[in-house]
């Protein structure tokens, strides 16, 4: 998933329109995932499940269609019930059939065999509450505390651009807990019973966090120790910014930029023709292009065609022209006016295109780590890599893990004959690494290949 899903956005509209020129199928309008709903067959046994050697797996809701298991070694597995009632695993998101293959009890059993180990479904103390967010805007949350009556710390979790209802779908809300951390998750407005339309206004979103940031306060009570938000990919430009209007004690990005909207485009545009082997003097006049296609998109249109039009003619028939796409330039460049306008209106969802989140990083005293992947093709990560590693030298409250050979989400990938990466696994140490900033706001030890790259100076 990108950032900001402008690309696939621009495709599904077009293509809704019958479009004159061949779109990707999958695409989809911003927020159309706000109906998504779990497979109403398998949610009964979502959930996370003891095992009798203490370690857990989550199973979590696919989206219709079965579920997903997790553990905290970063192992996953989509599952789904085959003809004869057996539950069949295949790897990470590929369609192959390796590895663990975990069979559940009924729905009223609370028990799962998972790679021969028995193991029971975790009661969790969830509450469930309604709070006002920013503009009055009633939103649906919930707070789930590990097992106990001492003081444990709570993640805030903030959503990336996705629209989907994270009281559904969000991961963090069952495995942090049973591992001693409490998660307080929220549907995001216009999702799950929130009220509100779906946005990308990072100012509106970054209150609506902050809301929840002081309603799960409320909500632990005595049992609140440390608090933070906790945001991934379009969370992270969201989460720094809730920090800087209400106190908090930490924050987590993952696989987010430190850097703006419109630079996501541009870096990915750079990215991809690098890719294809183009050298120093291709890359300057795609950098020429991509401001011109971010000033366009920045504006909503309002600076008019010409600018496209001129690229359009001077370099059509470089080519190098074919090969770019970026978040939202190739597309672009590649579809007629008359489509761009026409479906304008359809995405326009508020996107901060103007936001610069350096003054924030800069002024935030909160402790922070960011955990980036070091091939992220949805966030590049070069610019932010360099910038946050400035900042941390500067005395700034920045760690910064980057995990080799991984892509968007921190997740381990196998590459293809035609250079499609399919995701396997996220990466060892990633949940943990998240969840010991959580619990100390700090990190000792290894977490699995990941690479501390920057840490922080001051004391935490």
């Amino acid at each position: 998933m990108s950032l900001t899903p402008f690309a696939a956005n621009l495709a599904a509209a077009i293509a809704a329109a019958a479009s004159l020129i061949a779109l990707p199928a999958m695409a989809q309008l911003p927020g159309a995932d706000v109906g998504a709903r779990p497979d109403p067959a398998a949610v009964c046994h979502v959930g996370v499940y003891r095992l009798d050697d203490g370690s857990w797996v989550d199973l979590a809701p696919n989206v219709n269609t079965g579920l997903r298991w997790r553990r905290l070694d970063g192992s996953t597995s989509r599952m789904v019930q085959n003809a004869d009632g057996r539950w069949v695993s295949t790897l990470g998101w590929t369609n192959r059939v390796e590895g663990p293959q975990p069979q559940l009890g009924t729905c009223a059993e609370d028990r799962i065999a998972f790679d021969g180990r028995p193991g029971r479904r975790v009661a969790l103390d969830a509450q469930e509450t309604t709070f006002v967010g920013q503009d009055g805007t009633r939103l649906r949350g919930r707070l789930i505390l590990p097992p106990g009556d001492g003081p444990v710390p709570v993640m805030v979790e903030v959503h990336g651009s996705e629209g989907s209802n994270a009281l559904d779908f969000n991961a963090f809300q069952r495995f942090a807990p049973a591992s001693g951390v409490g998660v307080f998750v929220y549907a995001k407005r216009g999702s799950g019973g929130s009220e509100g339309r779906y946005t990308q206004d990072f100012h509106v979103l970054a209150e609506d966090a902050a809301a929840a940031v002081i309603e799960a306060r409320r909500l632990a009570g005595a049992r609140a120790g440390r608090v933070g938000l906790h945001g991934a990919s379009q969370g992270g430009w969201v989460a720094p910014l809730a920090a800087s209007l209400t106190p908090v004690d930490f924050v987590t990005v993952g696989f987010g930029l430190a850097y703006g909207v419109l630079s996501e485009d541009g870096d990915q545009v750079i990215q991809d023709l690098k890719a294809k082997g183009w050298g120093p003097d291709v890359l300057a006049r795609a950098r020429e292009i991509t401001e011109v296609t971010g000033a366009f998109v920045a504006s909503r249109g309002a600076v008019g065609f010409d600018g496209l039009e001129a690229v359009r003619a001077r370099y059509r028939a470089e080519p190098w022209f074919a090969d770019i796409k970026g978040e939202f330039t190739g597309m672009l460049l590649n579809t007629p006016n008359a489509q761009i306008t026409a479906m304008a209106p359809q995405l326009d969802v508020g996107t901060s295109w103007d936001y610069d989140p350096l003054p924030v990083l800069v002024s935030l005293n909160t402790p922070m780590l960011w955990i980036q992947a070091e091939k992220d093709t949805g966030a590049p990560p070069d610019a932010t890599r360099r910038r946050l590693i400035a900042l941390s030298a500067q005395g700034r409250p920045i760690t910064l893990l980057e995990y080799p050979d991984t892509d968007h989400g921190i997740v381990r990938f196998e590459t293809g004959p035609d250079g499609r990466r399919t995701s396997l696994g996220y990466a060892p140490g990633y949940y943990q690494a998240v969840l010991d900033w959580a619990r100390a706001g700090r990190l000792e030890g290894d977490y699995g290949d990941g690479r501390i790259l920057a840490r922080a100076t001051t004391r935490q």
